[in-house]
């Protein structure tokens, strides 16, 4: 496999150039399995085209010499609102996986959150990214003390939050992948959860929902905050309904996602969902999005609807493929420069001027 120098990165601009280098460079179904949906893709596609619905306002005459794209978020300092999305098995797009986008996480002050599918384990990555900001993911599983272990791994690692996806008590049918079955790597493990799992195929890690509790239920969640303090987010809210029962948990945070269109598809694109979820919650808890983020103007209108921070999924893969933790370092460079841009293009030097008012929907003409 190539991996693209600095030199080779000065002429790809954006993230559509990474995942075009990305796709071209990976075996193809092993390129499908990342940039797949569910189904028709519907949710997939549209998660990216529903943030061209929603129009800037822009404003000038205002001083924008110096532009702020730092906040807090968990009550911690980051240096701009664009985290890193659990991914898994990160060791099939780049020998280093997990340990690469962790550091380059670490050097853009930044979050990364761990898979719990990752290939490199949750100690593994505390210690090469000791001082980065490092969440775990996690599934609730079907036997409560597999769930504790789990906790208590990443607990002991560092982490500074658990990210609990309940979006996930079936796997969705990823057509593309049923087709052609990616098939995994021979050396790779799964650390976190099966570390003796040798030579799996992708049916068997469609089976890995057998492991997932599919009669989980909300007092689940009370049972994990009553084995940590560690911060809980929920990822996977869909509605402002399912966001309130977090917040009546108790959680430091609910995360908008549909799981980048690769469970149920035809649901709504997360950014038309941003609302009502606002509007539900207030201020109660910080709220967070991912799914189509391709792009500067993406993540000002993510925050500019109220979403405290947005997380990366797929261009975080393209980067990693194409130059390890560079490519990463890069992906997040060109994503936080083309924030930096829209916020002085449209009037609003820092992250805490973003606010609804300077946005539109345009309805799709039929």
């Amino acid at each position: 496999m190539k991996i693209f120098s600095q030199e080779d990165f000065e002429g790809m601009i954006c993230v559509g150039d990474f995942e075009e280098a990305a796709l071209a460079q990976m075996e193809s179904r092993t390129g499908e399995y990342f940039r797949g949906g569910a189904d028709d893709e519907v949710t997939a596609k549209e998660n990216a085209s529903a943030f061209q619905r929603w129009k800037i306002l822009p404003r000038y005459l205002v001083d924008v010499s110096k532009i702020n794209t730092s906040t807090t978020v968990l009550g911690k300092p980051v240096t701009f609102p664009i985290g890193i999305s659990p991914t898994a098995f990160q060791k099939v797009a780049h020998p280093n996986g997990e340990c690469a986008t962790a550091k380059a996480a670490a050097r853009m002050g930044t979050i990364y959150v761990q898979s719990l599918l990752a290939n490199s384990s949750y100690e593994e990555v505390s210690e090469v990214a000791p001082y980065g900001r490092r969440w775990a993911q996690i599934y609730i599983l079907n036997y409560k003390l597999a769930t504790e272990r789990v906790i208590r791994k990443a607990e002991k690692s560092g982490v500074e939050a658990l990210v609990i996806t309940i979006d996930g008590p079936y796997f969705g049918k990823r057509r593309a992948c049923l087709r052609e079955p990616f098939n995994f790597p021979n050396h790779l493990r799964l650390p976190n959860v099966n570390p003796n799992a040798t030579n799996l195929t992708y049916h068997e890690m469609v089976a890995f929902s057998d492991v997932v509790k599919s009669s989980a239920t909300w007092e689940d969640i009370n049972w994990i905050k009553s084995l940590t303090s560690l911060p809980i987010v929920i990822k996977g809210v869909m509605t402002a309904e399912d966001a309130l029962l977090a917040v009546q948990c108790g959680v430091a945070a609910v995360w908008i996602s549909n799981h980048g269109g690769r469970q149920l598809d035809t649901v709504l694109p997360t950014i038309d969902v941003l609302p009502s979820v606002m509007s539900a919650v207030g201020n109660s808890v910080e709220v967070y999005l991912d799914g189509g983020i391709g792009r500067g103007t993406d993540v000002l209108k993510a925050l500019a609807l109220g979403a405290k921070m947005v997380f990366l999924g797929r261009s975080i893969v393209w980067g990693l493929v194409i130059g390890g933790e560079e490519g990463v370092v890069k992906i997040l460079e060109i994503m936080r420069s083309e924030l930096e841009l829209c916020m002085g293009l449209s009037g609003k030097p820092s992250i805490d001027l973003l606010n609804h008012t300077m946005l539109v929907h345009q309805q799709t003409p039929k």
